[in-house]
């Protein structure tokens, strides 16, 4: 049995474990009820026609600014040798046409689209689909209580279907979970690369693409005076743009928001002026060029060129960069607005823009070179497109539930597309193709470094974590001296009790009067929202004062410092108090009764195995009464009346017992876990895990600094763990 498989069915819990491992259950159960109080519907936002157009038209200023300049040096990079046969333009303008028909279009626009992550696009998006759908996470440490919240929304398959077969077959072999987050990083990773010295950074730092698109056209324009005046010296040309790309610069402080709605009738007089220039070049030079909406042109193209022309798909690619912003950007636009703009606006003007070109070439063959400006061949994108198409494959399959016929055409449809360009941007890799390269498969093997340490971290936890039975073995004081204050003792884990608390209370005589487990766990949703950020459930007795507390957040959350998380945990503490009080205290029907669990065989084993007392034992059994539906007696209102007002003075009691623990201090106990490669590991894990893995952890920022906890209230328990 693998590391993974022993983690998951610790997890899970599906195998019977004996008596012993009931009764831990019991102690520290799942919290369905404490998430099932927070369960609502989500609801996708619906958006008046009104809206809707305002959306689509805010969406042109910040989605489309690479599509938008790629009439600029598209042409020139199809044919960087001039243009022999004038044909060759109409077979390469109908390259661009169905390009941008299947790819952006169809693929993107009208299928890929629609995968969203609650309005969240993107690689991670599609891969949090999938985490949600199946068991593909390799950090297992998802539960059924995270499926009640509002963004975690997931569709049901029948067990013999296709998707339930397709689902089984992923989560098999811990390989192919592996291979999926490769993939996934994969795709990350080249956005980065390519990102780093292409337009496509617009994908990655949104708030910049006003600047580049404008920054393009200001060179563009800046370069235009050469066309005209070109004894006109470069250096005026690049002083003219840099100083208007620094004014550009210095009007970002006023927000995205408003500089986006001073740039949206930029990008869209950009759009009618291409197209409208587009419709007069093909009526004043040459018509014939729509003759290139026939797919034949571009058969015939590629075989009169032979070689030449399957390596310009590299330049007839660059009319397609910038697609995947479609995607990313969906969380500032909803599906619909990013359609109607780029359906209404963006594809047509695009096609007038690029037939304009074409005709002005038909009879201008010498000016290519004056059409646009030379690029960086942007390599990495054709894969970005290949690993979404991957995604898209198994989210058609696992959460829409297609049939496999559509799947399969969406997929060879696609792949056939995007393998072609693929093929052809590979002779262009030595032309400067490479970079994006090596600088996605840097960023590739730190990504997967960090998660590997990450996951080993998680296995350590899993495998070292002390039973809960033991803790309430120990008696109210814990075998310790209690002392005034809350013990706020950080773990990953979602149940059981973490190894730096044992390791902790061995150690040191005393622990504080009141302890809270906090696990901060990363869910694959985009957020969490504020009012179902954290669950708190008992553990043990109440004259233990010991508490669970599980933080969730999504994959957008943390971005910043939570200056409040203290008192939100808290508040949360204090809330559970006085819900717990009443739901033993009160019913408006009659439905509710207390009654004790029957753990007649957990009390024999533990009396067998000798690990506690009879009065342990006994405070156990009292200490797992719970709430059931059950049938109430005839003098069922006596007893509630009575439980009501125990209930209630304990509850006063309990939260002034709370308080008074928090005015005398809280402590944030913080697991130190350095991990470092046997002395007996390949020197490339000696490398990955004690240099590389090591230095991210030292730059990387720690709970301490996100959740805003003083330095004099910080502890850190340190342990060694090699792997």
């Amino acid at each position: 049995m693998d590391v993974n498989s022993r983690t998951e069915i610790d997890e899970d819990g599906d195998n019977n474990r004996g008596s012993m491992w009931d009764l831990d259950q019991k102690l520290d159960q799942p919290m369905d009820e404490e998430a099932g109080r927070l369960r609502n519907m989500y609801r996708e936002k619906k958006f008046s026609l009104l809206l809707l157009l305002r959306l689509a038209f805010q969406s042109l200023g910040v989605v489309y600014g690479d599509l938008g300049t790629s009439p600029l040096y598209v042409f020139y990079n199809t044919f960087p040798r001039g243009i022999k046969d004038p044909e060759d333009v109409i077979g390469a303008l109908s390259l661009i046409i169905y390009s941008l028909t299947l790819i952006p279009l169809l693929k993107y626009v009208f299928i890929v689209c629609r995968a969203n992550d609650n309005g969240q696009g993107g690689t991670f998006a599609l891969y949090s689909l999938l985490c949600r759908h199946a068991k593909v996470k390799i950090i297992p440490n998802q539960h059924r209580t995270d499926e009640e919240l509002t963004t975690y929304s997931r569709s049901t398959f029948h067990e013999h279907s296709f998707a339930a077969k397709t689902k089984r077959w992923l989560e098999r072999h811990h390989s192919r979970k592996n291979a999926l987050l490769i993939l996934v990083l994969v795709g990350t990773c080249m956005v980065i690369g390519d990102g780093i010295l292409t337009p496509a950074i617009s994908v990655f730092c949104r708030k910049i693409t006003w600047i580049y698109f404008l920054g393009t056209l200001v060179l563009s324009a800046a370069g235009g005076i050469k066309v005209d005046h070109p004894n006109i010296s470069n250096d005026i040309v690049v002083v003219v743009a840099v100083v208007i790309l620094v004014g550009l610069f210095c009007m970002q402080h006023y927000g995205t928001d408003r500089v986006g709605w001073l740039f949206a009738p930029i990008v869209l007089l950009w759009f009618l002026l291409i197209g409208g220039i587009g419709i007069f070049n093909v009526w004043k030079y040459d018509s014939s060029v729509v003759k290139a909406f026939s797919p034949a042109y571009i058969y015939r193209y590629l075989r009169r060129e032979g070689k030449d022309g399957w390596t310009s798909l590299g330049g007839i690619m660059l009319s397609i960069t910038g697609t995947e912003a479609l995607f990313a950007d969906l969380a500032h636009f909803p599906v619909s607005a990013i359609q109607l703009a780029f359906t209404v606006v963006v594809f047509p003007c695009l096609l007038l823009a690029y037939s304009g070109q074409a005709a002005y070439l038909m009879q201008n063959s010498d000016h290519v070179i004056d059409v646009f400006y030379r690029s960086i061949p942007g390599t990495a994108v054709v894969i970005v497109m290949l690993v979404t198409t991957f995604l898209m494959s198994l989210i058609m399959i696992l959460v829409w539930r297609c049939h496999w016929i559509l799947v399969l055409l969406f997929t060879g449809l696609s792949l056939v597309v995007e393998c072609i360009y693929f093929s052809a941007v590979l002779f262009k890799v030595d032309q400067g193709g490479w970079v994006p390269l090596v600088i996605a498969a840097a960023f590739l093997v730190i990504m997967y470094v960090w998660h590997y340490g990450t996951v080993k971290r998680y296995e350590f936890e899993m495998h070292s974590k002390v039973s809960m039975a033991w803790i309430v073995g120990l008696g109210p004081s814990l075998g310790l001296v209690r002392v005034p204050g809350i013990g706020l003792v950080y773990t990953e884990l979602a149940s059981g009790v973490p190894h730096i608390f044992s390791h902790f209370i061995t150690n040191l005589p005393a622990i504080h009067s009141v302890v809270v487990f906090v696990c901060v766990k990363y869910l694959p949703v985009y957020t969490v929202p504020e009012e179902e950020r954290f669950l708190v459930k008992r553990i043990g007795p109440k004259n233990f004062h010991m508490f669970r507390c599980v933080s969730r957040y999504g994959y957008k959350d943390l971005h910043k410092k939570d200056e409040d998380f203290e008192k939100k945990l808290f508040d949360n503490l204090l809330l559970f108090v006085r819900l717990e009080s009443m739901m033993e205290g009160c019913s408006d029907s009659d439905e509710y009764s207390l009654y004790s669990q029957r753990i007649e065989q957990s009390r024999d084993a533990l009396l067998n195995n000798g690990n506690t007392t009879s009065a342990a034992v006994d405070s156990i059994i009292s200490s797992v009464d719970s709430i059931v539906p059950v049938k109430s007696p005839v003098n069922a209102n006596y007893t509630i009346r009575s439980s009501g007002q125990t209930s209630s003075q304990m509850e006063v009691e309990e939260l002034q017992f709370l308080n008074n623990c928090r005015d005398a201090g809280v402590v944030h106990i913080l697991g130190n876990t350095v991990v470092r490669a046997r002395r007996d590991s390949r020197f490339y894990k000696k490398i990955a895990v004690d240099y590389i893995y090591a230095f991210l952890r030292k730059i990387c920022r720690e709970n301490s600094v996100i959740f805003n906890i003083p330095h004099e209230s910080l502890l850190n328990v340190g342990q060694i763990f090699y792997i």
